[in-house]
């Protein structure tokens, strides 16, 4: 029996990291979907959902098949421990927090399905600009980076327009409730 990766991408600001926690604090109790956490060379702070690695902790776990994922973006390492492949292995669904760009490059897969959360252009400068991470040149560069992406492979695409909990809603209904090309069915597609 074998359950699926869904990797949950989105541009810088579209709120992703937010509707992800809302997701996985309303499935705290399914067994059957496991939201993983990252390890990143990156400095964690309180809420964060990764956990801190240095590039040489990092470089050894690759060296070791510690990894099932990893991909570089905005000039850290990220990594998805090799532990969370055993889950998909006996069947669940392991939620992912993942980038555009490793999505793009690792193609499409029977046991991957790809969930883009997406927010206007207007809204996205101004969440940008009120996280203050960047500096406005690099603002700038985040959203003309967004053009590269305009035909990604997605399965399901969240607008993160309104409220946090409308987008939340939207993203675990697409993990449990059979609704379009939903990861309940392709497991059972998978098993049959």
């Amino acid at each position: 029996m074998s359950g699926l990766w869904v990797f949950v991408c989105g541009p810088s600001g579209a709120g992703k990291d937010s509707v992800l926690g809302w997701a996985a604090q309303e499935l705290a109790e399914q067994q059957d979907i496991v939201f993983a956490r990252r390890v990143v060379t990156r400095a964690a702070h309180l809420g964060s959902d990764h956990d801190e690695v240095s590039p040489e902790q990092f470089a050894r776990l690759m060296d070791n098949d510690g990894l099932a994922w990893h991909w570089q973006a905005h000039g850290f390492h990220y990594g998805i421990a090799a532990r969370y492949a055993d889950q998909v292995t006996a069947g669940r669904v392991v939620v992912v927090n993942g980038s555009r760009d490793h999505v793009d490059a690792q193609g499409v897969t029977a046991r991957t399905r790809v969930v883009q959360i997406v927010t206007d252009a207007t809204q996205l400068a101004s969440r940008l600009e009120k996280r203050g991470r960047d500096a406005p040149h690099e603002v700038s560069q985040r959203l003309a980076r967004n053009a590269r992406f305009a035909n990604l492979r997605v399965d399901h695409t969240i607008l993160n327009q309104d409220t946090l909990a409308d987008a939340g809603r939207q993203l675990v209904d697409y993990l449990v409730s059979g609704r379009g090309s939903s990861v309940a069915h392709a497991c059972r597609a998978l098993l049959n």
